[in-house]
């Protein structure tokens, strides 16, 4: 009886290990595919936001010299804009309002460029990234 419950059971007990196997390596394959996908989307987050960082901080610098009040409410916003992007949390994934936050600071940047007359088109191409204005 042993031996044919060992030939019987055979099917059922390679399913099991080839199962184990499969999930051993799935789980192995999907961390790595996860951390080349986090790797890319954190890049591309970074380049948008230090794009945004370096163009208010160059206005802000134009600007320093202008005196006239439209002046200083382009100098308000870009102050405003440099403000969201330091405090933005660079080292927390895990910050459950990091989509809502970059969505605030795209606007932000929309609004400070329409106050400077400057037309944006902020886009990440799989070769470069580019703000033409």
């Amino acid at each position: 009886a042993d031996l044919f419950d060992g030939i019987v059971m055979a099917e059922q007990r390679f399913h099991g290990e080839g199962y184990q196997e499969g999930y051993a390596e799935g789980s192995h394959a999907g961390m790595a595919e996860g951390r080349r996908y986090g790797a890319l989307h954190g890049a591309r987050m970074g380049s948008e936001i230090g794009c945004y960082l370096g163009f208010a901080l160059t206005w802000h610098c134009l600007l320093q010299k202008c005196t006239d009040e439209k002046s200083s409410k382009k100098i308000r916003a870009l102050d405003s804009l440099i403000g969201m992007i330091q405090k933005f949390p660079y080292e927390d994934p895990t910050y459950d309002k990091l989509q809502e936050d970059l969505e605030k600071i795209r606007g932000k940047f929309k609004q400070v460029c329409a106050m400077l007359n400057i037309q944006s088109d902020f886009r990440i191409g799989t070769e470069r990234s580019s703000l033409t204005f």
